[in-house]
Order: C-alpha cells, then structure tokens, then sequence
C-alpha cells in the first residue's frame, strides 16, 4: 500500500486554510460540494490561458464569494473589466445565484507548483524534449528564490515504447515537515502517444506556527 499523502491536504488547519470555506447541513453538503467542482472546472476549462492555479469560493448564508488566483490577470480582466463581467455572468447562470468575484495576482508564477506543472505539460505537448524542458524549470524556479524544487514525470517519455519514470531534483523538499511552505502541482500532457503526468514540489522555506493560514499563495 502506498505511503504518500498530498502535500496542501497534509498541512491544511496548520499552515494552509481550505480552499472551500463553508458550512452546510447533511441534507445539503453534496449538492454544494458539486456546485464547488463545476465552478472550478468551468473556470479552468473555459480560462486556462490567463493561468489560474487555484479558485477559492466562500459561502456566508445566501452569499457566495469567488476568489480567482491568475498569473495573468489582464487577460481574464479584459479592456475595462468586459471579460471579468461575462464571466460573472457565466457563473451566475451556472449557480443561479449572486455572485461576488475578486482576482487575486499571482507576483511569482515560477514559484507556483501548479503553474509550473501546467507549464511543462504544455512544452510536452509541443513534443519539446522532456529532459531539457525539466532542467530549464528547474533552473527558472531556484533562480526566483526558490529553497527547493522536485519534479517527477511519468509516462511514454519521448514517445518510448514502455512507460517510464524520470525525476529531478534541486535544493531541500522537506515534506515530513508541517511547517514547511511546500507547493505541490499535478498536470497531464495529453499527446498523441498517451499521457503523461507531471508532479512538482516547490519548497520556498518555513511558516511561522504563529502566523496565520495561508490563502493568498
């Protein structure tokens, strides 16, 4: 049986808060788990290119808050905020219900273990040579600060006949240690010969006990 456990699900209540912060009775708490994963998948899907790592959504009795992390944000804003409104809009129709929407930029997207997992997924996907694609991200990463960055990719590397795994790895990933600010990303390269998954942890130092869980990373 295996012994791994995700590293944001590891620390979460200690160092990270929830990325879904609500209450709900039993009668109702599937319905509002589902609502969760549509917005989600609807807003990656439908905005993928302004790279969105992370959707925060809050529900506070009939209110519901939405807070979108972007790498681009002028791309999912749009000239005087028209892409912002259609997508409120957008969500709207999806929930029926009221939205508010915020977007939060995200300052480092090399140190963003989703951004830089989706990143190397599109480089494989544009048949770019995997081993070259790992080391150049992992030079990036460390170069904007980074204490620590390990990616592992799986699949028909290369277009080999049998799949297989390669890793790389540079500086400390301490991920036994609650109070390490430890990234964890996971994307997949959909190519012509298969898929293949792409795994990056990004260690950026330690978390004060005392400070409060993090949102906004």
């Amino acid at each position: 049986m295996g012994q791994k456990i995700h590293p944001n699900g590891f620390r979460v209540g200690i160092t990270r808060d929830w990325n879904s912060r609500w209450f709900s009775k039993k009668n109702g708490f599937g319905d509002l788990l589902i609502e969760d994963d549509r917005i989600r998948k609807f807003v990656k899907e439908e905005y993928y290119f302004a790279g969105i790592p992370k959707v925060e959504i809050e529900r506070k009795g009939d209110q519901l808050m939405i807070l979108v992390h972007c790498a681009r944000p002028g791309v999912l804003i749009g000239r005087k905020g028209v892409k912002v409104d259609k997508l409120k809009e957008q969500l709207e129709k999806l929930t029926g219900k009221a939205i508010s929407l915020n977007i939060h930029e995200i300052t480092r997207p090399e140190q963003n273990a989703q951004l830089v997992a989706e990143g190397i997924a599109e480089q494989l996907e544009k048949r770019a040579s995997f081993r070259r694609t790992m080391k150049r991200a992992i030079q990036l990463t460390m170069d904007r600060g980074a204490l620590g960055i390990r990616i592992r990719m799986a699949g028909r590397l290369g277009g080999a006949e049998i799949a297989r795994v390669e890793a790389a790895a540079k500086g400390s990933i301490p991920l036994t240690t609650l109070a390490a600010d430890i990234d964890y990303g996971f994307a997949e390269a959909r190519c012509s010969y298969g898929r293949i998954g792409v795994k990056v942890w990004i260690y950026k130092g330690l978390i004060r006990r005392d400070a409060p869980l993090q949102r906004s990373r």
